[in-house]
């Protein structure tokens, strides 16, 4: 049964996967991604100079290389060395031991790691 977490629950327990490869599934809509990416570090960001509400107040970045899973079953490398999460107020945090479900008013992200992967 998946307990929900704080921020900083959350922020200990992924600490935790440094050094791990990661898999990060993100649900959006009609956008469904798959990165995979070595983690190196966790940081957040704050931009309080936002442009409109579609930016995000807060961020979530999940530093390392990586790579993104295509359709075909091919994969391109990040585009930087780090992959972002955005963040709200409202964002739920769950851990059911084997991976963490991040559900935010866009979509949903689940992290994991690779090698639990078959």
């Amino acid at each position: 049964m998946p307990q929900y977490l704080s921020i900083e629950e959350f922020n200990e327990l992924l600490k935790q996967w440094n050094g791990e490869t990661i898999k990060i599934t993100k649900h959006e809509l009609e956008d469904d991604d798959t990165i995979l990416l070595k983690l190196s570090a966790i940081s957040y960001a704050t931009d309080t100079r936002r442009i409109d509400d579609y930016e995000p107040m807060h961020t979530l970045k999940l530093q390392g290389n990586g790579e993104v899973m295509t359709d075909l079953s091919e994969s391109q490398p990040l585009p930087a060395s780090y992959y972002e999460i955005p963040l709200e107020d409202s964002s739920k945090y769950q851990f059911d031991n084997s991976k963490f479900l991040l559900e935010t008013d866009r979509g949903a992200y689940t992290i994991e790691i690779a090698s639990h992967l078959d």
